[in-house]
């Protein structure tokens, strides 16, 4: 092949004044210049080079055998892995101050982009939040890290989020409540493994706009102290609530009190008799769901 001499192939296209229909367009035309060899022995030669067993590590093997080596790796039965060191709008979809990381097993919080609203974490291995994983994070309004195996969060971790509004923690390994922020309306901590001494008696009281409070399928003893005025919903279901007092929903000391805003409260699947508590929803426009019996 030194031997010969280059070969260059002029590519003519014949130019249409309109467009012919796909099976009429007439072909390319090919022009041959500069050259002494014949078509048919560059075809023959290249042919014998192919057919030539190619030397491979001092081993004969096959021109079909070479190819497979040379192969697409994409053909090799190799497991697929899931890379979490990749930048965080990689591993994770960001759109319009959205993150969404949901399923795809990471371990600890991502990254986030600064101007980041919404976190949606759910269905991962996370097991522990720092307070530096929020710390350059002051836009974000919800985030929600259900079904992870959360169960320690750092003091402060939340507290310095002013404009977070939803925030979900359900699912997962708790077994106590963090310092939640200020103008936070709705709180999920379903099914986790609360215990009364894991919430601090004024975590709620502070909480002006809370509205929504879901503390189901945990393992508290008593109703939490110092609900706010705000709530509208409670949820307390199956929990190992034994007793309640005169002031758990009302005020003792006010017959007059009416909770205005509270729409339900659910106490069902707790080892107590709320008919012998009659006075402790005294203050309440509807009944809580329970055992009366």
């Amino acid at each position: 092949m030194e031997t010969l001499q280059a070969t260059f192939f002029l590519f003519v296209l014949v130019p249409l004044v309109s467009p012919a229909p796909p099976l009429q367009q007439q072909p390319f035309q090919f022009e041959e210049y500069d050259t002494d060899v014949s078509m048919g022995s560059l075809i023959q030669q290249d042919y014998e080079m192919q057919s030539k067993d190619i030397i491979k590590d001092g081993t004969n093997v096959s021109l079909d055998t070479s190819l497979r080596l040379q192969g697409d790796d994409s053909q090799l039965d190799v497991p697929p892995t899931k890379d979490t060191n990749l930048p965080t709008c990689l591993l994770c979809v960001c759109l319009s101050g959205s993150v969404y990381c949901e399923e795809i097993d990471i371990e600890a919080v991502p990254p986030l982009p600064k101007e980041t609203a919404y976190l949606y974490a759910r269905f991962n291995k996370i097991k522990r939040i720092a307070a530096s994983d929020f710390a350059d994070i002051t836009t974000l309004r919800r985030i929600d890290f259900s079904g992870n195996r959360i169960e320690e969060i750092e003091d402060g971790a939340f507290s310095k989020l002013l404009l977070l509004e939803e925030l979900s923690l359900a699912e997962n390994r708790l077994v106590k409540l963090p310092v939640l922020p200020p103008k936070l309306t709705t709180f999920n901590a379903n099914q986790n493994r609360i215990k009364s001494r894991g919430i601090k008696a004024n975590a709620f009281k502070k909480l002006t706009n809370l509205a929504y409070l879901y503390l189901g399928h945990n393992a508290l003893e008593s109703v939490p102290l110092n609900l706010p005025e705000s709530l509208r919903i409670l949820h307390l279901q199956y929990n190992n609530i034994t007793t309640i007092t005169d002031d758990t929903f009302c005020k003792s000391n006010n017959t007059r009190y009416i909770r205005t805003r509270m729409d339900e409260i659910r106490m069902e699947g707790n080892p107590i008799v709320l008919a012998k508590h009659v006075n402790a929803f005294s203050c309440l426009r509807m009944l809580p769901v329970g055992t009366y019996y």
